[in-house]
């Protein structure tokens, strides 16, 4: 059923379908500032989002998640939130939003919005009024508030350091002018981290959902969602060979404390409340039985998995990925998630080999996404085989290049804006000379303009597998039965009758018994050559 019909059958009073909605819909996920702008500054904004609705509806997807448009001073692309309950100017305001989701509503598309609850930013009013306390008060409990160690308290309180470099502390200036206590930052120290034990943030956060969630809302990503709850008396640590968000260690006590559970527990209270809406954490847990705690009854519907993202272009690999991502919901009966990128990793085109290697390669992994049972996240631009960007220094933007002294590039080349229509930068995106980043020359041959025009380019195969994907019963059932397969290829089965194979191999192979579908690449008879991946009824 396609997401305009479901949304004809729920306003026509005929009885929802059982199964939520979320359960295995294609998300696609909008980056605010680089999808499309509506007022010539050079960076995307809502009423843009809002323009471009009927390519969404035309790509097929279910629902859009937006990344942070709450008001940010922007340190962080807007995960630094100054007030979680208004729109940032750079974005529209809030009528923008309520228009944006009732059009969205209007063709069937659901709307998800990111939720920020780790941290807040260091200019909103909490912080500020933290700042103007003093030591014990009320506004700093908060937040993590700390004498700092040694005799004259110039270190910090423990041994963390920040996601983004340096220390995950900050020391203050105490009212009084003299030196004082330090905050804690898992990320930069624009972004406070927030007291969990505190009753006056649990209530906050409350107050926000159910803002949102009065606006028609469908629901929330929650950002860190496995990092909201700190141990108490913040100890030293010693395993810090990882220091990502992609990578901690499983002992990290910045992550994962069993009171983050309560948290979830919260929210999803608030969620029931109104029955269509979703959670969906990002949740970094490599352990089966403590990924799954987060997918209880009780807690978040959805939870990000990143193996299928992290695994490299190896069938073994993609296999194992894919027994991960089930392994990890069958003892909550929970529905898997999968994505090949976000804003916050290299886009799959350059993890796969860039050029036309990893183009090839990248097309036939979304087959192996959109055959898998589940939910399945689409990274805005991915539809298009878009690449990462080796941007100039100068444009550099992300906090990361500069708290890492320079020497880590940050994420600002999976962020590059959208190229819609056009032979030249900026590509439709915007009525400005130039985007906020600038769009590499080369991108005037995977405009949409130009895809859509061309029925064997990327833009197209995702739109003819999101819309086989809904309309066929052969996608059925909630497991996969895997087949044999020569070495460096894999192949699976649906219950409903749907077999997708990869070759992730170097040389071509023959197809199984069945219809070919749809396939990644120009099939010579039944042979499926080399990074390349097929569906069969």
């Amino acid at each position: 059923m396609t997401p305009v019909s479901r949304a004809a059958a729920v306003s026509s009073g005929r009885p929802e379908p059982t199964t939520p909605w979320w359960r295995d819909a294609v998300f696609y996920q909008v980056y605010p500032r680089s999808f499309a702008d509506s007022d010539g500054d050079g960076i995307g904004d809502l009423a843009g989002v809002r323009s471009r609705l009927g390519y969404l509806e035309l790509l097929g997807v279910d629902a859009i998640w937006l990344n942070p448009v709450m008001r940010s001073p922007m340190a962080d692309h807007g995960y630094d939130v100054s007030d979680p309950r208004d729109i940032d100017p750079m974005f529209g305001d809030i009528s923008d939003l309520d228009d944006l989701v009732a059009d969205a509503h209007a063709r069937g598309l659901r709307v998800v919005m990111d939720l920020v609850p780790n941290h807040v930013s260091t200019e909103h009013a909490w912080f500020r009024e933290a700042l103007r306390s003093g030591p014990g008060s009320r506004a700093r409990r908060r937040f993590h508030f700390r004498d700092g160690r040694g005799p004259d308290g110039s270190e910090p309180p423990n041994n963390w350091p920040s996601l983004f470099g340096g220390p995950a502390w900050t020391r203050i200036t105490e009212p009084d002018g003299t030196p004082g206590q330090w905050y804690l930052h898992v990320f930069a120290p624009q972004q406070a981290d927030l007291n969990w034990d505190d009753a006056e943030v649990v209530t906050d956060l409350e107050k926000t959902l159910r803002f949102w969630l009065d606006k028609g809302v469908d629901g929330f990503r929650i950002d860190v969602a496995h990092g909201m709850a700190k141990p108490s008396d913040l100890p030293d640590h010693d395993g810090w060979e990882a220091n990502e968000l992609l990578g901690h260690s499983p002992d990290d006590p910045r992550f994962n404390n069993p009171e983050v559970h309560d948290i979830h527990r919260r929210i999803r209270q608030v969620l029931d409340d109104y029955p269509e809406a979703v959670a969906i954490g990002e949740i970094w847990v490599d352990d089966h039985e403590r990924f799954a705690e987060y997918l209880r009854p009780d807690e978040l519907h959805l939870a990000f998995d990143f193996h299928l993202t992290l695994a490299g272009w190896d069938a073994d690999a993609v296999r194992l990925s894919v027994e991960k991502g089930l392994a990890a919901v069958a003892a909550v009966q929970a529905s898997p998630t999968w994505t090949l990128s976000n804003h916050d990793v290299d886009r799959e085109v350059t993890r796969y080999g860039g050029g036309a290697v990893g183009s090839a390669r990248a097309r036939a992994m979304i087959l192996v996404a959109l055959a898998l049972p589940g939910a399945v996240f689409v990274y805005n631009g991915a539809e298009l085989g878009l690449p990462n960007v080796d941007l100039p220094d100068e444009v550099l933007q992300d906090p990361v290049w500069e708290r890492s002294g320079r020497t880590e590039r940050g994420r600002d080349g999976c962020r590059v804006p959208l190229p819609w229509e056009g032979g030249e930068p900026p590509f439709g995106f915007t009525s400005a000379p130039s985007a906020w980043l600038p769009q590499p020359p080369e991108w005037r041959a995977l405009t949409v303009e130009k895809q859509l025009e061309d029925t064997g380019s990327t833009l197209s195969l995702y739109r003819r597998a999101i819309e086989l994907r809904h309309e066929r019963a052969e996608f059925a059932g909630d497991e996969i039965g895997w087949y044999g397969s020569p070495p460096g290829c894999l192949a699976f089965r649906r219950p409903g009758g749907l077999t997708c194979v990869l070759n992730a191999g170097k040389v071509p192979v023959e197809l199984p018994d069945g219809a070919v579908l749809l396939a990644s690449a120009s099939l010579t008879g039944r042979t499926l050559p080399p990074d390349a991946a097929a569906w069969l009824v």
